[in-house]
């Protein structure tokens, strides 16, 4: 793949995770938000410490949300372009829209499901300030880990296949995948500092709703980007009607 295909990849990727991006700042604002407001009044009537606001809560959850959301939307959706300029034609005999897809759901896994489960999102009333240091290297560890051993197996599936056949290979990285994670799981330490008080459907909530941002987000992703690489990739020919000559005058 030339380097003008790549760059144009890359273009398209980045507007694949802007128009991802918005997709996930609605169900942000719909879903995510209402959790938000109720989590903060619940730190409010439990806290008798006020601190004073540096940025008001109306601008965070609007422009800040915004801004939050389509940035890492066009940076994820770059980096993942890049990463389907090299998956392509390497994980099978999938076209773009099949690899778009295909890639965008196990990123959903390795980058954010897998971590998720370990270290599942908390609303912003929830955690010890003292810790967060200590907690955000904990899931970037998870994540990396989980990232690095999703291209460990899938290396290894490609490996075995001519040996075992492409189900069986599958089956065995699928399985090499779970196992490996489940060590990770049982060997990192746990935390918890979510209050016995907290509402635990309001918590259910909340993570169900941070779930439900990134699955619009990489399946928007996975649907857009996977037709604008089909289009660059795979152009359509010129209608029949354009090819043909003008017959001439008489």
């Amino acid at each position: 793949m030339n380097s003008a295909t790549v760059r144009n990849l890359l273009v398209r990727g980045m507007l694949a995770g802007l128009a991802a991006g918005v997709l996930a700042l609605v169900v942000a604002y719909v879903l995510g938000e209402p959790n938000v407001d109720k989590a903060i009044s619940f730190e409010e009537a439990h806290s008798h410490e006020h601190e004073m606001e540096v940025v008001s809560r109306s601008l965070q959850s609007t422009a800040g949300l915004a801004t939050g959301v389509l940035v890492y939307g066009v940076a994820f959706g770059g980096i993942a372009a890049l990463a389907f300029g090299f998956a392509l034609g390497r994980v099978g005999r999938f076209g773009p829209r099949a690899t778009a897809l295909l890639l965008s759901g196990c990123a959903l896994l390795a980058v954010y499901v897998v971590p998720f489960l370990k270290y599942p999102a908390n609303p912003p009333s929830i955690g010890n300030p003292d810790t967060i240091g200590k907690r955000t290297t904990l899931y970037f560890l998870m994540m990396l880990l989980s990232v690095l051993l999703a291209v460990a197996v899938t290396i290894l599936g490609k490996r075995l296949a001519p040996r075992l056949g492409t189900w069986w290979a599958t089956v065995a990285a699928v399985v090499a995948f779970t196992v490996l994670i489940g060590l990770a799981y049982q060997f990192l330490p746990v935390v918890n500092e979510v209050p016995k008080a907290f509402p635990a459907t309001l918590l259910w909530r909340f993570r169900l709703s941070a779930l439900a941002i990134q699955t619009t987000l990489w399946a928007g992703y996975g649907l857009v980007f996977g037709e604008l690489a089909e289009r660059l990739l795979n152009p359509k020919p010129a209608a029949a009607a354009n090819r043909r000559a003008v017959p001439a005058a008489r």
